[in-house]
């Protein structure tokens, strides 16, 4: 029996503004090694057999080897330039996976993936074609239309993460249709296609770095495990 094959597309989009750093989100240091190169190393833990593809904005590609050179052991990535929106830096990646398998479409600004989400997730798409991470609302939440505003039921809203995985029989042909500004991310897309989306239990720690606080909490979440 063949091994199924896997790839991890890793979508590195950010320009660090947010964060007041001349230096994008995603090259930062947290714990000793750039966000994005946290990341790599939690899907080559998952599976050290994962095809790793990155995708960077053109101008930031001479950045590639500041992640690698952060990793533990060197391993055969795949630099990818990104595209206009989000839907063509995945489109971009896409097109670096050779042969039918899983696809892994993860955020480069969630540094705190973990092995064993990833494999969830894994699991899942093989047998439902497609694993969307998603965790309840915790707060309460409300829909607003101009200066009204009502309430929303939380027990039927979720949080939706990445990284987002599905059969390449499911996610290629559907990212050959055209863009549309409604593509908010690749659930989003698959549907558009006529392809159902199947939800898996995500993680709250799987929080995606956009700002310093976010910096600040990643930094105490990863030293408080790193204890335990």
């Amino acid at each position: 029996m063949n091994e199924i094959k896997k790839f991890a597309v890793l979508v590195a989009g950010g320009k660090g503004m947010r964060m007041g750093s001349a230096l994008p989100k995603q090259f930062l240091p947290l714990n000793g090694k750039p966000v994005l190169a946290h990341s790599v190393i939690a899907f080559i833990n998952a599976f050290a057999d994962i095809q790793i593809i990155i995708v960077l904005p053109a101008d930031q590609l001479s950045y590639a080897q500041m992640i690698l050179s952060a990793l533990p052991d060197p391993i055969d990535a795949i630099i990818v330039s990104g595209g206009e929106t989000r839907f063509h830096s995945v489109q971009n990646g896409l097109k670096a996976v050779d042969g039918e398998g899983i696809v892994f479409v993860h955020d480069g600004a969630r540094p705190m993936v973990t092995p064993k989400l990833i494999k969830r997730c894994y699991e899942q798409a093989l047998i439902k074609g497609s694993a969307i991470p998603a965790i309840p609302v915790a707060d309460s939440m409300r829909i607003i239309d101009g200066e009204d505003s009502s309430p929303v039921n939380r027990d039927h809203m979720r949080i939706i993460q990445t990284p987002q995985t599905f059969k390449t029989e499911v996610i290629t042909p559907a990212f050959q249709q055209p863009y549309s500004a409604d593509f908010t991310d690749e659930a989003t897309v698959v549907e558009a296609w006529g392809k159902e989306i199947y939800l898996v239990d995500g993680e709250k720690g799987n929080l995606k770095v956009t700002t310093q606080e976010d910096m600040i909490i990643a930094e105490a979440l990863m030293t408080a495990l790193a204890k335990d």
